[in-house]
């Protein structure tokens, strides 16, 4: 295996970032799916019943009518780890409805009645935010050699499954416990070797995989980003 990847299917390479809009009309629906996708961003609809996906799976902007079923929703989504700083919209809703969700963060608000103009400035003017916060979890499937030196003395080789700019998903035989530190070395095929430290942020013994975090004050990991950025381009 060496340095070199094992070649991703074509499915595997499409990565889009990901808007939810709980309980919307389908003509809102409609309108900022079309804002959205202009950005190259996905619209997904939910009810707040089933909104739940929002502390479960990965969104990086979530569209929500300002109201009194809007604070419980983005309670959990703001817990969830993943989506603790995804971008927020509220939609409609009065002034003293908004201030009461402040807690949560709300980023930017469309006014109603919704018109595609400014709507579409809305967009315009957010999506740098959800592209950043898509770039920042944004796992890349990635079959390579990776060495790990935990401690001073300890070695062992893993193989990757996943790659992000914050860290890794490794499979491995070795028994490694969570907050351990650690320093893995890899290679990928427009990224000459690099070594960058990290702390094993989970481990899952009955499919012999674990976590990585790198570690945000090693700047080596700053290259990492850079080739995720550039693999995201091609």
């Amino acid at each position: 295996m060496g340095n070199s990847l094992v070649p991703l299917t074509s499915s595997a390479r499409k990565f889009s970032a990901r808007a939810a809009l709980v309980d919307l009309q389908e003509s809102s629906r409609n309108l900022l799916s079309e804002c959205f996708r202009q950005f190259g961003i996905d619209s997904v609809s939910m009810t707040s019943d089933k909104a739940q996906r929002l502390a479960t799976e990965k969104f990086e902007a979530c569209v929500i009518r300002v109201g009194n079923q809007a604070g419980p929703v983005l309670e959990s989504a703001r817990k969830s780890r993943s989506n603790s700083r995804m971008v927020i919209y509220g939609l409609g809703g009065s002034v003293k409805e908004a201030m009461r969700l402040s807690q949560y963060g709300i980023n930017a608000v469309f006014n109603e009645p919704l018109e595609r103009p400014s709507a579409l400035k809305l967009v315009r003017a957010t999506q740098m935010l959800v592209l950043h916060e898509f770039r920042r979890y944004v796992r890349i499937p990635v079959v390579t050699q990776v060495a790990v030196v935990v401690g001073q003395n300890r070695h062992f080789d893993a193989t990757s499954h996943e790659v992000s700019s914050g860290g890794m998903s490794l499979k491995s035989g070795e028994e490694v416990a969570a907050g351990l530190p650690v320093e893995v070395s890899f290679a990928l095929l427009t990224l000459p070797r690099i070594w960058v430290r990290g702390t094993v942020s989970w481990t899952k013994p009955a499919s012999k995989t674990l976590g990585v975090r790198f570690d945000p004050r090693d700047e080596r990991r700053l290259r990492i980003k850079e080739w995720v950025d550039a693999y995201l381009e091609t």
